[in-house]
């Protein structure tokens, strides 16, 4: 398997705003009048005002041709096994995967940089000495796809209308900002909170610009299959809601020659293909239905691509190396459901997952565990604090743990019998000494009653892996089952908390900030279609998550988010999967691509082109 993480096509989630950038540039110390061609979350750029095009791109690459896949990533409502509307920025319904290549942003992530973000339709950008008021500077060029301009009335129109009537997300990334007005059609001035994070600006700069004279007579979070009007680099063109989308390249497109968008978007059409099981869309790919794959399961990666078009060469593998943070995957735990309130209950439900037998026996042993939120990065707690993570971790003592300030947890090793005696001994110990006894052969919570767990699944091909820890809660005398749920459901059970346990993955960018409080924070918690599934509300958490977002260095930055790291493990407000620092892929040979990727993303498709037509 992998079904979940790299693996979990269900449950990757991107951290930040549209294009998952976690960054602000601070201009504090700059003139007003300063403008400049981008921002980065510490004032750092690779690139040179004038530069030509990125280094991770063929500035020549050839347009033309169909690239088809099924997709890999969600943000806001969008599903990865199905879609019912086109409308991705409100809460409602299921949205189509791709929609965000319909709209152009004020700037755009440069892949090859940490956190840095270059012009689009804004040209350049200007923030006043206190960083509280950055002004936008739109291009003349700039157009929707019905050839209208696009003002800075639109980008001011987008960013007021997402932050109070858009999906709840926007209300977390965005509640920084003040205002946003446009001082003509080709300024855009935002206005910021005096306290505003680190990253909100960024964060701004990467919204979609919406058309607000299309909006005019319209809801805006209606649920619909009418394309609305974009203004980016594709269009909707032939969809089938629930199998498929395509998105036609925009003939002429006003950003095309730009230096940001050089050698990228190169196919006419890019097609998206929804399957509700894994093992079908995998039978789907080897019928060329479509030419794309990142394989998330390590079952068939294994054993699978022996079909004649693999054996002669028409489908290429390959594993590209993955440098960013695996994040966070992992069964998460509703705690806003009594009985897993005390978190030695929680921490006993760890201890019944044997995670070396299951990359030997279900994943091939193509996995390492997983312990920490930032996994495989410099933010990942490990031994004991550093003196600058006690630092920030001190004023808590009393209302934090006493383990935090010892050695970090690490899930202990199993010893890969299925059923770990040591392991589940401990737990039953914990149980006990949480009021779970067992009475006639089973778990009693506190209260008396029989302690019953539903694991909320929507892919039949997690189920091993699911009833191999479902076994030892068993054992336990816990009454366990998974529930098998179609995606639709499935969505709207994890938006309104509807769940014992379920399995979530997520990424931190390099430079994570207010994306943080999606994830952790209490305000989160409380907001229907956050992504803090497991309910934590905790004013420690709070405080530390703004110590990340108020940090002025990576070093500063780097010792907030060890800190955090420390005390949600030691919460065990999840049973941390496992992860794996590479990306299979399997492709028709009918592609070309540059020599390098970026070291930050997959680039894919973005900077490939169509080689052959056969």
């Amino acid at each position: 398997m992998t079904s979940r993480s790299r693996l979990s096509r269900r449950s990757l989630l991107v951290l930040g705003a549209a294009t998952g950038v976690s960054a602000a540039f601070p201009l504090r110390a700059q003139n007003a009048q300063t403008e400049r061609h981008g921002i980065s979350a510490f004032g750092d750029l690779k690139y040179p005002a004038g530069f030509s095009h990125f280094d991770y791109v063929n500035p020549n690459a050839p347009k033309g041709g169909a690239f088809s896949q099924i997709g890999s990533s969600s943000q806001f409502n969008q599903n990865l096994e199905t879609f019912n509307t086109l409308n991705i920025y409100s809460q409602k319904n299921d949205g189509a995967l791709g929609m965000e290549l319909t709209f152009a942003s004020l700037m755009v992530r440069a892949l090859d940089e940490p956190d840095a973000m270059y012009g689009l339709a804004a040209s350049s950008v200007a923030a006043s000495e206190d960083g509280l008021t950055y002004r936008f500077r739109i291009r003349p060029e700039a157009q929707f796809h019905d050839g209208t301009k696009l003002t800075a009335h639109d980008a001011a129109w987008s960013i007021n209308t997402l932050r109070t009537i858009g999906h709840n997300l926007f209300r977390i990334i965005l509640r920084d900002v003040e205002s946003a007005e446009a001082a003509g059609d080709d300024i855009l001035s935002v206005r910021f909170i005096k306290a505003r994070g680190r990253e909100t600006p960024l964060t701004v700069a990467a919204l979609p610009i919406l058309s607000r004279k299309y909006y005019e007579g319209r809801n805006f979070d209606d649920a619909t299959l009418s394309a609305p009007l974009g203004s980016g680099p594709y269009r909707v063109g032939r969809l089938k809601p629930g199998s498929f989308i395509e998105y036609d390249r925009v003939t002429n497109w006003w950003g095309e020659k730009l230096n940001v968008s050089r050698g990228l978007h190169n196919f006419e059409t890019v097609r998206y293909e929804f399957y509700r099981d894994r093992d079908v869309g995998f039978q789907g790919f080897t019928a060329r239905n479509y030419l794309f794959r990142e394989e998330f399961t390590s079952r068939i990666w294994a054993t699978s691509y022996d079909f004649p078009a693999a054996r002669d060469g028409r489908v290429k593998q390959e594993i590209l190396p993955d440098q960013t943070a695996s994040g966070a995957q992992g069964w998460f735990i509703n705690t806003r459901r009594e009985k897993f309130s005390d978190k030695r209950v929680r921490e006993a439900l760890g201890l019944a997952m044997d995670f070396p037998w299951m990359n030997k026996n279900l994943m091939y042993g193509s996995y390492d565990r997983t312990f920490s939120y930032f996994q495989n990065s410099d933010m990942a707690a490990q031994g004991k604090p550093s003196p600058e993570e006690l630092a920030l971790l001190e004023p808590f003592r009393g209302k934090i743990d006493e383990a935090v300030f010892g050695e970090v947890y690490v899930p202990p090793q199993a010893d890969g019998s299925g059923q770990d005696r040591n392991l589940l001994r401990r737990a039953g110990v914990l149980l006990r000494e949480a009021g779970y006894e067992i009475k006639d052969g089973k778990r009693m919570t506190a209260k008396g009653e029989p302690f019953t767990i539903e694991f909320l699944n929507n892919s039949t091909s997690f189920e091993p892996h699911h009833s191999a820890i479902i076994s030892n809660l068993r054992r336990l005398g816990i009454d366990a089952n998974m529930r098998l749920v179609d995606p639709a459901q499935f969505q709207l059970r994890i938006q309104t908390f509807d769940f014992d346990i379920t399995v979530q993955r997520f990424s931190t960018s390099a430079t994570p900030g207010e994306s943080l409080r999606t994830f952790f924070s209490s305000d989160a918690a409380k907001l229907t279609g956050s992504r803090n599934l497991p309910g934590i509300s905790d004013p420690v958490v709070d405080a530390l998550i703004e110590k990340i977002v108020e940090a002025k260095t990576r070093e500063s930055l780097t010792s907030a988010c060890r800190a955090l790291d420390r005390v949600l493990r030691a919460s065990h407000y999840w049973i941390p999967q496992w992860n794996k620092g590479t990306h299979w892929i399997a492709y028709w040979d009918v592609f070309a691509r540059p020599k390098e990727k970026p070291r930050y993303g997959r680039a894919i498709p973005e900077t490939w082109w169509r080689a052959r037509a056969d």
